[in-house]
């Protein structure tokens, strides 16, 4: 453990479990103090299971065992008043707030998903990153962070838009490429308030958004049953690098930079963390 965001109170949103548990964990080794939220309840139109009640505690039980203090709520991130209510009583009970990590999202997938999955996945993955910042803006100030997760979907042109992927994945490829537009936009009108906006852009991700059945019937269309043992080398097929799927701890790495002063100067950067999944899709920078 460092000290590197002691004194610091961070705000994370889909904490219950997953990538957003590991940011508020890896954040607390640091010294920050978590304000934690969670749905803590299924979307009927989700093919993956979502964090509970339950979730959300365990995530407050590692977080006070490395002696920092939390504050965690139920909301939901397309109700603004409910993140509103969340961030002021964090604030009220800790003191501050210096990070915000914009991380809660969905990913249902394949062609059983109803076409409300599509509004589904914009309202929770665009418009709950808005409302998220929205919501905390009002108490940062100068050397404050604003961490965004996006994908590597939202640089990959179509790769969410097959009619196998559904209208979920559509969604989900329309809101992440929105959230990269949304991180430059933003950062541009908040640089002067010394406010800095950045985005983590994960590759296949172990966790429970990537681990379900109809995840593994869109990868593995070969298959009419596949297993997670038949899909891990699907996943690891995207990456360049010889990984099946990407720890979240590497993505929270990621964000501990953005959230720290280490990156105090860095603001409007779109950050990939997918084992070079991209790099086929990226200008080579050779010289014309």
């Amino acid at each position: 453990m460092g000290n590197s965001m002691e004194g610091k109170v961070a705000f994370v949103t889909g904490a219950a479990r997953g990538q957003g548990r590991s940011h508020a964990v890896r954040l607390a080794e640091e010294g920050a103090d978590i304000i934690a939220i969670d749905i803590c309840a299924k979307i009927e139109s989700s093919s993956h299971s979502m964090g509970t009640e339950a979730d959300l505690a365990e995530t407050a039980k590692l977080v006070e065992a490395l002696d920092r203090r939390i504050v965690t709520r139920v909301a939901d991130v397309r109700e603004r008043a409910q993140l509103a209510a969340a961030v002021e009583a964090g604030v009220a009970e800790l003191g501050r707030l210096d990070v915000v990590v914009a991380n809660a999202g969905i990913s249902p997938m394949g062609p059983d998903v109803p076409v409300i999955g599509f509004f589904d996945v914009l309202s929770v993955n665009l418009c709950g990153v808005i409302n998220t910042v929205e919501a905390a803006f009002p108490h940062l100030g100068p050397g404050a962070s604003i961490v965004c997760t996006g994908s590597m979907a939202a640089l990959m042109p179509g790769a969410m838009d097959s009619p196998e992927a559904g209208p979920g994945a559509a969604a989900y490829g329309h809101a992440k490429r929105e959230v990269a537009r949304f991180v430059h936009d933003t950062a541009l009108q908040l640089a002067r308030h010394s406010i800095r906006v950045n985005a983590v852009h994960p590759g296949n991700i172990e966790t429970d958004m990537l681990h379900h059945d109809a995840m593994y019937r869109l990868f593995r269309p070969d298959l009419e049953n596949p297993t997670r043992d038949d899909a891990l080398p699907a996943f690891g097929a995207m990456h360049k690098m010889p990984v099946t799927t990407i720890p979240p701890r590497d993505i929270s790495e990621a964000v501990l930079f953005f959230a720290s002063d280490a990156s105090r100067f860095v603001t409007g950067a779109q950050l990939r963390v997918d084992a070079g999944a991209l790099l086929p899709m990226m200008n080579s920078g050779a010289p014309a």
